[in-house]
């Protein structure tokens, strides 16, 4: 005879830990942020993040099927953050760029938590929420539909992609990151203008540029190009 299904909230935990807590997902989600945050990506595990939250690890399993469903939870989680507060004014140019930038700001503050999650589709309730806020903006403002799922599609992947680059940027040692910038005053600042003309004007305006994220600038190419397409299409 099969056995029964128990209902999820019912395989939940409802007795504290030993150490007083009560375990919810977002409980769960925020510790393991912390551990991504403190230990890298090796270092979140069942074991450690049950030690963590003072419970055995397969109680975690009441709440995630496993760490790849915990994992889709934390991505779900970023975009949550870069949600909260954001409401459209009707301006879509405004909407989609305080969007994208709040969306890479929420990754690149977790660099390693976004090096987990930036090429998932978690298909949770934040992700839905924010692919749905990009959609009805580009619809709303007047877009057809093959132009909005196109836009849309350059606006995700263009943020998250960014989001991944600079994470990993921010992952790495200190040591490493400054090797990185100082690379830009120690090696293209005296390249000689006989053999890179190019590098040696650009120069002083590189050394500059080069240490901060190309982001902002993609966006708004992007935005510029949505809106001549808008143009175009209201001329039509």
């Amino acid at each position: 005879m099969p056995k029964p299904v128990v209902p999820e909230e019912k395989r939940r935990r409802r007795r504290p830990t030993k150490a007083g807590t009560v375990l919810s997902e977002p409980l769960i989600v925020e510790t393991a942020l912390r551990m991504l945050r403190e230990h890298g990506s090796a270092g979140l595990t069942a074991r450690r993040l049950g030690v963590a939250l003072d419970c055995d690890p397969s109680t975690l399993y009441r709440y995630f099927r496993g760490m790849d469903e915990l994992t889709l939870a934390i991505g779900d989680a970023l975009i949550g953050q870069a949600l909260r507060g954001w409401e459209p004014t009707g301006r879509w140019r405004a909407d989609l760029r305080a969007i994208g930038l709040r969306i890479h700001a929420a990754y690149v503050a977790h660099p390693q938590a976004a090096l987990l999650t930036a090429n998932r589709v978690t298909g949770r309730a934040h992700e839905l929420a924010a692919d749905e806020a990009v959609l009805d903006v580009l619809r709303t403002a007047g877009f057809p539909l093959p132009d909005t799922v196109r836009i849309y599609h350059a606006f995700i992947d263009q943020t998250l992609a960014f989001a991944a680059l600079d994470a990993a940027s921010l992952a790495l040692p200190r040591a490493s990151q400054r090797a990185d910038d100082d690379k830009w005053r120690s090696t293209y600042a005296h390249l000689p203008r006989a053999t890179h003309p190019r590098i040696a004007e650009a120069a002083p305006l590189l050394a500059t540029r080069m240490l901060t994220s190309a982001y902002p600038t993609a966006l708004d190419m992007l935005l510029d190009s949505a809106d001549r397409r808008l143009t175009r299409v209201a001329g039509s």
